[in-house]
């Protein structure tokens, strides 16, 4: 079992974050920046099938595991990224028991599921192939993204889901889906993500949610979350220019005059 599933579904408390900058500059960058894991999102950026596998090897040169996100339910596609060297799939609009059971069943090979051997760069592009074969159900990470009125409604079902090693809450999607957008909805929408991983936990699974901030990192881990992913490179190159900027012209302006300029970027 790899390092990175061990500590998923041990319950390790893992700080991520999603890269949808396709270059493997990018990916180096935030490598290095002490994450725990990186995802690449493959299902919201601009990202190729060859780009991924350049990525998954910037990581690999930093030792920084990583995992993708793939655009949906397709087996080509979670194939597709574990044959790059992934150590892991979010597989994203998860809303019943047999969605999860697809999932798992195309994220591992035989007798466990139905995922098909090939020649790919995890598999030493065939040179490795019974070496990967024997390792792979093992070090592989699947995790599955509950975003929907649907899935919410389902939940038990889900987590009661074989071979599913994380259940990750995504809070921007399933605030739409269940009518609970902005501040009004705050309180509708926490009762759903409670809900969520209260019975990810109950079913002895990992609890995962995405943050767009670090702040509510801690609420969610006091009730049992233990897998974050952590904004984005683009949400942290965006914060981080746009406060450069600020802080730029604060120092022309220091008698408290007026500041021009987006300010801190956050959503």
């Amino acid at each position: 079992m790899s390092e990175f599933r061990q500590k998923s579904i041990g319950k390790k408390n893992l700080v991520g974050s999603f890269a949808a900058i396709p270059h493997a500059v990018a990916v180096e960058v935030m490598a290095q920046s002490g994450l725990d894991f990186l995802c690449i999102d493959w299902e919201h950026a601009q990202i190729s099938r060859g780009t991924i596998e350049n990525m998954v090897r910037a990581a690999d040169i930093h030792r920084v595991p990583v995992m993708v996100r793939v655009p949906g339910h397709q087996p080509e596609a979670i194939a597709n990224a574990l044959d790059s060297g992934a150590q892991g799939v979010l597989i994203p609009r998860i809303s019943t028991a047999a969605q999860a059971q697809a999932a798992v069943k195309a994220s591992r090979y035989p007798p466990m599921g139905e995922r098909g051997v090939g020649p790919g760069r995890a598999a030493g592009y065939g040179y490795r192939i019974p070496e990967y074969l024997t390792e792979a159900n093992a070090r592989t990470v699947v995790a599955v993204q509950v975003e929907t009125a649907e899935g919410l409604a389902n939940i038990e079902e889900i987590a009661a889901v074989d071979g599913v090693d994380v259940i990750f809450v995504g809070p921007g999607d399933l605030s739409v889906s269940i009518d609970a957008l902005g501040p009004k909805g705050a309180g509708k929408l926490d009762a759903a993500i409670h809900t969520i991983i209260g019975a990810t936990i109950a079913h002895d699974k990992a609890a995962g949610i995405f943050c767009a901030s670090p702040q509510p990192v801690g609420q969610w881990a006091a009730i049992g979350a233990s897998f974050f992913i952590l904004a984005s490179d683009t949400m942290f190159l965006g914060a981080g220019a746009a406060a450069n900027y600020a802080a730029a012209r604060a120092e022309l302006a220091p008698d408290g005059g007026p500041v021009t300029g987006l300010g801190v970027y956050s959503r």
